[in-house]
């Protein structure tokens, strides 16, 4: 698929460029995805964010890790993290940052190393594209964690975009999105929004335990998944 958000960020970074990335969805007009949060210091991210960078342990791998951004900030409080990330261009950007160890790689393709903690923000669990995909994620995570390894992640419960529409027949956070950059699409794609209690269900069903770190007033929660014993 062609690669406009990494071509995005590469831009806005490289040449300060003011063209704008766009997300299509199911839901109605397309909606600007503003390129300076790819670039947000530890004090511009949202409360969720930095309680996750907050409860990093040990060896980190920072998943779909866009411009870097969290990576640094963890780099900077001297935590050994691996940004991996499947663009090639923001691979480039988040060196040029000084990301010291960025991997490109689709995290479904990758199992190097362990880690303490796998990281995924700013819903970086809808990679996983479906439920179904969630449960190979969680499959894959146990190759990826040492022992007593947690994962990391935010997600959110998006039944209110529904109120009026009908609901799928599908689950209904399971959505078909694209992007639009410099007046280009790319091919539609699944994007996963997890409700709190659908995932705990699957999760627990594949033997994790579940706590709920926070959530806020935007239906936004932060989870922490770890291998039952």
């Amino acid at each position: 698929m062609t690669d406009l958000p990494g071509q995005a960020i590469h831009d806005y970074f490289v040449k300060n460029t003011k063209k704008k990335l766009f997300v299509h969805d199911e839901f109605g007009p397309k909606v600007e995805m503003p390129l300076p949060v790819y670039f947000r210091d530890f004090y511009e991210m949202p409360e969720l964010e930095q309680k996750a960078l907050k409860l990093c342990t040990g060896k980190v791998l920072d998943i779909g890790a866009g411009a870097g951004s969290h990576a640094i900030e963890l780099q900077n409080l001297k935590f050994n993290v691996t940004a991996l990330e499947i663009s090639n261009a923001a691979c480039d950007v988040m060196r040029a940052r000084g990301v010291e160890n960025v991997v490109c790689d689709d995290i479904f393709e990758y199992s190097n190393e362990k880690f303490d903690t796998l990281l995924l923000l700013m819903n970086g669990i809808g990679l996983c594209g479906t439920c179904e995909g969630f449960i190979k994620f969680l499959k894959h995570a146990e190759k990826l964690l040492s022992p007593g390894g947690q994962i990391i992640f935010d997600s959110c419960d998006i039944a209110y975009m529904y109120e009026d529409l009908p609901r799928p027949e599908h689950y209904y956070g399971e959505v078909k999105c694209c992007y639009e950059y410099s007046r280009q699409k790319t091919e539609w794609f699944h994007w996963l929004y997890l409700d709190f209690g659908t995932m705990s269900m699957i999760a627990r069903a594949a033997g994790w335990n579940v706590e709920r770190i926070a959530e806020d007033e935007n239906n936004q929660y932060l989870a922490r998944l770890t291998r039952r014993i």
